[in-house]
């Protein structure tokens, strides 16, 4: 609206401009006329004037480079004639032709070498050296036994193993050593040793059959124990005879029926309930034991003391004191009232039911594991930490035999029905089946991942359980001669396995993770779960009538589980 206002003003009369050619209408432009005698002047477009362009800078000059530096001339020795004087040239030629320096034309005389370069130039020989090495050694004649390799290297002054060296690891030292001898040039030391290497083995030979009468390869054993194997014998001969004779029965007896007794043993182990809970010390438990007849219940206590109670009621009879150190197992002889205890004090002690001491077996180099009666009654089987098991003639307290043959601690022992077989485990993952009347080492379990703690043969002759660290309970075939068949029994540590004594119709384990746990013994399935303790269960014994199996723990409880149906079967014999 303001412009048209303006625009309608009269204007004075225009000047003529000169004419320039950015002055010039654009030919897309019209130009509007008004009415007469007003004009309206055209007005030209107004283009803004370019900014001029700066000149550009002047060129940078680049800084002059700083002069190379200037290195020294190596400075040689002058040449030196044939007759010892010193010979100078009359002219430059030879300058001319060797550069100032006297070298020769493309050579690195004048250049020194990095630090790297000298590194990896003495690298590179140190490898080729090497290299060489091997093959000079791998030509040397070198000792396979390992006897003359120690010898040999005995008498080179050198070490004869090293911590952890092993067989091959000693020979290929003793390898290098020789050719790094002959490399030096010290063939003579090295056949001087060989000469005596070689004087020592021609008095080997010599005196082999002297040492053969001083050193024999097996140890003498005792009259008694010689007078043990024979017993054994006799006795187990007897034994596996009537077990034989009762299976030949039980499978050719048309009115015998294997699989309903299994399963009516099944059910009774099914039916256990906890019986009762006592207290039984005020340190932590760590064995217990049935006597014979099912009358009498031994524990153990880390405090050393064992204890004597009644069944069914479990009534303090007696307490055992004697052990200096805490108690470790404790068993019933089979045979009689007499029990025997295993300590920490390297000893174990045979009992009465009063509570007097009869014997004291000493020996041992460590504290003591488990303990295990002979079926015969007349023999004790103590383990310990200091590797072996030890075979002890109750009546005497004699020491009949000590058997090696686990490379770490032996934990826990078992007696074969029969009284012919022995097993033994330990912390080496390992148990040993033992032949007592050779002594010899019949069958060695493998399978076993960390240490055995529970080992037990089954009434049936032919089966055999162990349970460990790893949570397992295998089952082994004495027959076969291999594991049958692996229980994931526990959820930690088993540290007890005990087949039910009359059959063998059950398996119970005991375990670190508060439960004892009933298997069957025909598929060993899962049964039963005894649930109650409140810590660590260290060990169970089942009854000889099969009735009542006790449990003890880190709680310090004895908890006594019976069959609910116990009752009702008695009154229905009656």
């Amino acid at each position: 609206m303001e412009a048209d206002e303006e625009n309608s003003e009269p204007a004075p009369a225009p000047t003529p401009a000169p004419e320039e050619p950015s002055a010039a209408v654009p030919e897309n432009q019209t130009v509007v006329q008004q009415i007469p005698p007003i004009i309206t002047p055209v007005v030209p477009s107004f283009v803004p004037p370019i900014a001029p362009i700066p000149p550009l800078p002047p060129p940078a000059i680049p800084r002059p480079l700083a002069p190379l530096p200037i290195r020294p001339p190596v400075l040689r020795p002058p040449p030196v004639s044939q007759n010892g004087e010193e010979r100078t040239s009359d002219s430059d030629s030879d300058q001319d032709d060797f550069g100032p320096a006297g070298t020769a034309p493309g050579s690195t005389g004048d250049y020194e070498f990095s630090e790297g370069s000298r590194l990896a130039k003495e690298r590179k020989q140190k490898i080729v050296q090497e290299i060489m090495m091997k093959r000079r050694a791998a030509a040397l004649a070198v000792p396979t036994n390992d006897m003359a390799v120690r010898a040999r290297l005995r008498r080179l002054g050198e070490p004869i193993t090293l911590f952890g060296e092993r067989e091959m690891e000693r020979r290929d030292r003793l390898r290098m050593l020789m050719a790094k001898l002959d490399a030096e040039g010290q063939l003579e030391k090295l056949m001087k040793a060989h000469e005596e290497e070689e004087a020592a083995a021609s008095a080997v030979t010599d005196d082999a059959e002297e040492e053969m009468l001083q050193y024999p390869f097996y140890t003498e054993g005792s009259k008694e124990i010689l007078d043990a194997r024979i017993h054994i014998a006799k006795y187990s001969i007897l034994r596996a005879a009537l077990r034989l004779q009762r299976a030949r029965r039980k499978r050719d007896d048309p009115d015998e029926d294997l699989d309903a007794e299994i399963d009516w043993a099944l059910k009774q182990a099914g039916s256990l309930v906890l019986d009762s809970s006592e207290i039984g010390d005020d340190r932590p438990l760590s064995g217990c034991s049935f006597s014979n007849d099912g009358k009498l219940l031994g524990t153990c206590a880390l405090n050393g003391v064992a204890k004597i109670w009644s069944m069914p009621q479990v009534k303090k009879v007696a307490a055992l004191k004697g052990h200096t150190e805490r108690a470790t197992d404790i068993a019933f002889s089979p045979v009689q009232n007499h029990l025997a205890t295993a300590s920490a004090d390297r000893t174990a002690r045979l009992w009465n039911a009063d509570g007097s001491v009869l014997q004291t077996f000493e020996g041992h180099l460590d504290r003591l594991a488990r303990i295990a009666f002979h079926p015969s009654g007349k023999y004790l089987g103590t383990t310990s930490f200091d590797k072996t098991w030890r075979l002890w003639d109750v009546d005497t307290g004699v020491e009949l035999l000590l058997q090696e043959g686990h490379s770490r601690s032996v934990y826990g022992i078992s007696f074969h029905q029969d009284g012919s077989l022995a097993g033994s485990c330990g912390l080496d993952a390992l148990a040993r089946v033992w032949d007592l009347r050779t002594g010899r080492s019949i069958l060695a379990l493998e399978g076993h991942v960390k240490p055995v703690l529970g080992i037990s043969f089954s009434p049936n002759g032919y089966h055999l359980a162990t349970g460990g660290e790893d949570n397992t309970c295998r089952i082994w075939d004495l027959r076969k001669k291999k594991s049958l068949y692996t229980i994931p029994a526990h959820s930690n540590l088993i540290s007890q396995v005990k087949f039910e004594p009359q059959e063998g119709y059950n398996l119970v384990t005991a375990s670190y993770d508060m439960t004892a746990k009933v298997w069957s013994g025909r598929d060993f399935k899962p049964v039963k779960t005894l649930s109650g303790h409140e810590a660590k269960v260290t060990s169970l014994d089942i009854s000889a009538d099969g009735r009542y199996i006790a449990t003890v723990s880190h709680d310090r409880t004895i908890k006594l589980w019976s069959s609910s149906s116990n009752e009702k079967d008695a009154m229905d014999v009656d």
